[in-house]
């Protein structure tokens, strides 16, 4: 489990355009909010990624960059972006590598059945890439207003 004060893992994935990310291309310029959530288009996710995307404004304001992972695909994603009109970068971690840097792959229990899945967290980055909050199993209502005011804390 990551914890505030660790270095954030670097990592690099594609987005929903299929332009390759770089986390390091952030880092000294800006903080970055990580969000990982389990599956594009879903209730949950859908409230959380639009939450985000009406405070991107905001979050720019505070030099930091809003960037959600799941494991979907970067063709889901884009659907999803265009769908909703989302503001925030979605990253398609297709082989759950980062999902397992930052410890959100996790076993999950849903109507009795156990199976793996990726647990809605959060992560906040500031510019010197060290976790200043490492927020897990949050709840998608709300959530983005409680990162943004995390996020003025460390500005």
């Amino acid at each position: 489990m990551l914890n505030p004060g660790d270095k954030a893992p670097p990592f690099e994935l594609p987005d929903a355009d299929m332009h390759i990310i770089n986390s390091n291309h952030f880092l000294s310029n800006q903080n970055l909010v990580i969000y990982f959530y389990p599956k594009d288009d879903t209730t949950g996710c859908t409230i959380e990624a639009l939450e985000l995307s009406d405070l991107m404004d905001e979050f720019s304001a505070l030099d930091t960059q809003v960037i959600g992972i799941s494991r979907d695909n970067c063709v889901s994603h884009a659907a999803f972006r265009d769908k909703h009109g989302l503001t925030v970068q979605l990253l398609a971690d297709t082989e759950g590598e980062v999902c397992n840097d930052y410890d959100v792959w996790r076993e999950k229990e849903k109507n009795g059945e156990k199976r793996m899945g990726i647990l809605r967290s959060t992560f906040i980055i500031d510019k010197a890439g060290i976790i200043r909050e490492a927020l897990y199993d949050v709840k998608p209502k709300g959530h983005a207003t409680q990162v943004l005011e995390k996020v003025k804390k460390i500005t």
